[in-house]
């Protein structure tokens, strides 16, 4: 089972692992935003039924690949505050090898595969959030 959301609601980590609860393994992630250099903000967009087109495939991927009970990504977008959560993914599988493995492909692949735009505002300064060449990297590892 494939799940994906993008929207501007709140993630319930509760209510999206129970959903993801099936064979002999789960794997999470939840990525939360930081206040790294003074950011007061992170603003999100995204674009409707492109990115979450990106996403499913990358999901089909992941279950194909590690023959997956399921594939859960839910992301935020919109204005978010230092603390918030901005992602969920969460795998399942029979074994913690696949879940696990899984979980971090799907992080390292949305990074850079999925079409979503990030404003960070410090101070009374706003800038678009550059790509960077970690995250290519991390996303390399999988080809």
């Amino acid at each position: 089972m494939i799940r994906v959301r993008v929207g501007p609601e709140p993630i319930d980590l509760a209510a999206e692992l129970e959903k993801a609860e099936q064979g002999g393994a789960v794997a999470t992630f939840t990525g939360i935003v930081r206040a790294d250099d003074g950011v007061s903000e992170l603003r999100l967009e995204h674009y409707p039924g492109a990115t979450e087109a990106a996403l499913e495939v990358l999901a089909v991927e992941a279950i194909a690949r590690w023959s997956l009970h399921t594939a859960t990504i839910v992301h935020r977008v919109g204005p978010l505050r230092p603390g918030d959560r901005i992602v969920f993914v969460a795998t399942s599988a029979d074994h913690r090898a696949a879940a696990l493995e899984s979980c971090a492909y799907l992080i390292d692949r949305l990074k850079t595969d999925a079409p979503f735009w990030k404003r960070e505002t410090v101070g009374e300064t706003k800038r678009w959030v550059e790509p960077r060449t970690t995250d290519d990297a991390a996303a390399d590892r999988w080809k």
